[in-house]
């Protein structure tokens, strides 16, 4: 027997339910840089309350140009532990600026120095899974190879799955080779965090995630499935030729593939999102006459342990002592 552990993931959910009630207010008002700025500052105020010593290494700044939550930022009380943080107040802006599906917030902490660091290389070439197909996949292997595999380990036929990929030009070929195979595709504008985690939450009906993504979605996607039991592998994507060659001035290998163990190197992580529009993942934001209510998912790698959190929220009361207006 041993002395259970302090479960920080249960503290972490205090701060995706605060950028959700903040960011929510602005679903479908078309702003999505105003929406952001409400979900950093509420992040960050809460943060700030968190007992830990973290530091953000998977941030606002290289993408958003942010002056709060950027790379390299103190966050907590600076007592131990010492963690590494990711964060992304809103994965997928734009869905919830336009009033769509799957806008989510997130933060994720590891024990210093176990989280990759994509300096700045903001996209990955991404396979996700859940469970029942860990281990049975590669990136590098041919789309109908791995589409062959997941059904195999599932139990399933390949026009049986669905495939969930981004919805961009770069992914006509991968789209085209999807179809080929007679797999399903559910096409999304934003969102791969959300994605990702889809294929570990059975009720969602997401087989396995394709594409070109953000390189900060793909390590708090890795920190979340490793203890849900799936699995994420990437490959760094250089847009042109300039930003090949500076990654690989800087160290930077674009043709290995990067595992659970290279974007997070620890059990000991924690996970937590939640809703700010529907998804098939986590319900929005709901408000009513000074209420709201949340639908987080919390995980915890050391445990294994998933929880489902719906929380119902006093504005009244929370205004008053809050300086962030919700």
């Amino acid at each position: 027997m041993t002395t259970p552990t302090r479960n920080l993931a249960l503290e972490l959910v205090r701060v995706t339910e605060s950028a959700a009630l903040a960011a929510g207010r602005f679903m479908g008002r078309g702003d999505k840089v105003a929406a952001d700025q409400a979900a950093v500052e509420a992040m960050r105020f809460m943060l700030a309350s968190v007992e830990m010593d973290g530091e953000v290494v998977i941030g606002e700044g290289e993408k958003d140009q942010a002056p709060m939550l950027y790379n390299g930022e103190r966050v907590g009380t600076g007592a131990p532990p010492q963690v590494d943080i990711a964060v992304d107040p809103i994965d997928g802006t734009r869905p919830l600026a336009t009033g769509n599906l799957n806008a989510i917030s997130t933060v994720a902490i590891a024990p210093r120095g176990t989280m990759f660091d994509p300096g700045p290389f903001v996209y990955m070439n991404k396979l996700a899974v859940g469970p029942a197909a860990q281990g049975k996949v590669d990136i590098t292997a041919p789309v109908e190879a791995n589409l062959h595999a997941i059904a195999r380990a599932k139990g399933d036929r390949v026009d049986d799955l669905t495939v969930i990929i981004l919805d961009r030009h770069r992914h006509e070929r991968l789209i085209a080779d999807v179809r080929r195979c007679k797999a399903r595709i559910r096409l999304i504008p934003d969102g791969d965090v959300a994605a990702a985690l889809m294929t570990a939450w059975p009720q969602s009906g997401i087989d396995v995630l394709l594409g070109i993504g953000g390189t900060p979605e793909g390590v708090l996607a890795a920190c979340a499935l490793r203890a849900m039991g799936g699995e994420i592998q990437g490959q760094l994507f250089a847009r042109d030729e300039e930003e090949l060659r500076r990654g690989r001035e800087m160290g930077y290998d674009f043709d290995r593939t990067l595992t659970m163990d290279d974007l997070v190197a620890s059990d000991n992580v924690c996970f937590a999102a939640t809703g700010i529009t529907d998804g098939e993942l986590l319900r929005g934001v709901k408000y009513s006459g000074g209420g709201a209510t949340t639908d987080s998912l919390v995980v915890r790698g050391l445990s294994g342990t998933v929880r489902q959190v719906r929380a119902t929220h006093r504005l009244e009361k929370l205004n008053r002592i809050s300086s962030i207006p919700y």
